[in-house]
């Protein structure tokens, strides 16, 4: 038998913020290159490449929330929330690949240090830092899907990299040590590795249709044991269909197959109350029967 909660998510208001996030972006970003090239500055360069980047993955995250808000079709049951996984899964990874050439060229940069203008890095610095709590504030209101957690990520990873790049400005200004500027950029880069690979590693399970990292398969089995007129639980999965929608399927062997229907109600409620599982498909067995492969309790 199958029992199905859908999960709606209000992704409208998500759109307009994604579509106001890449203006702003890019407009910042194109602003920062040229900062950064009269001014001298790799910190100030490398900001600005990483916030195009940036509106690469929130082009690729609205993209990704148009898709699925496409309805489930023949071809595709389950419908589209898993492209906000997917989004989630290249924007983690094109980070992880901009930090890795901002880290290469500050090392060079330490090797041959240059001069560079504080004053209009600095000034340039406090307006990112004010524009990124603006788009922060703005992102954060949203749904809290994987797709729209990267976006905020790249807009967290923005903000400390522009703090960096203010301090650098400072550091600068007054004691004109030019190597502070490199040696900050391969800390922003390291930061927005560790950030990223978390995130990278949250969407692969997602896709690998892990068990969520919040719950434990055995403890999951045996609350279902537990329930009044369950014998045993075997075959069990439980997986992430999309973000914020979890499934679980079982099959669940009875003591009194006539009472399934009260079973079902009550396995189902429990479920949902204790574990927030939203998507439950249970199947009543008399015995138990061998499973190749799967988890037994």
């Amino acid at each position: 038998m199958h029992t199905h909660e859908h999960h709606h998510h209000k992704h409208h208001t998500s759109h307009r913020v994604l579509g106001w996030a890449i203006l702003l972006t890019l407009g910042f970003a194109l602003v920062e290159a040229l900062g950064g090239y009269f001014a001298h500055s790799l910190a100030l360069l490398g900001d600005a490449g990483h916030m195009a980047s940036d509106a690469v993955a929130l082009g690729i995250a609205a993209f990704a929330s148009w898709i699925a808000l496409r309805p489930p079709s023949h071809k595709h049951s389950y419908g589209f929330g898993r492209a906000e996984v997917i989004a989630a899964w290249a924007s983690s990874l094109l980070m992880v690949i901009i930090a890795l050439a901002v880290i290469v060229e500050a090392i060079k940069r330490i090797q041959q240090p240059s001069s560079v203008h504080s004053v209009p890095v600095m000034l340039i610095a406090v307006f990112g830092i004010l524009l990124n709590v603006l788009l922060a504030g703005l992102i954060s209101r949203s749904e809290k899907t994987l797709n729209i957690r990267a976006v905020l990520l790249h807009v967290v990873s923005d903000i400390v990299g522009t703090c960096a790049v203010l301090l650098s400005g400072i550091v600068i200004f007054f004691s004109h040590w030019a190597l502070i500027d490199p040696l900050l950029s391969v800390l922003i880069g390291i930061l927005i590795i560790i950030s990223s690979v978390r995130l990278w590693r949250e969407s692969m399970t997602v896709l690998m249709e892990g068990v969520p990292a919040h719950l434990n398969i055995k403890q999951v089995s045996q609350t279902m044991v537990r329930f009044e007129g369950v014998k045993a639980v075997h075959d069990v999965h439980i997986w992430t269909l999309s973000s914020g929608v979890t499934a679980l399927s079982a099959h669940v062997n009875i003591k009194n197959i006539t009472s399934w229907d009260d079973v079902l109600l009550g396995l189902k409620s429990t479920l949902k109350q204790q574990y927030d599982i939203d998507h439950i498909t249970l199947q009543p067995e008399a015995d138990n029967e061998e499973c190749t492969p799967c988890y037994k309790l």
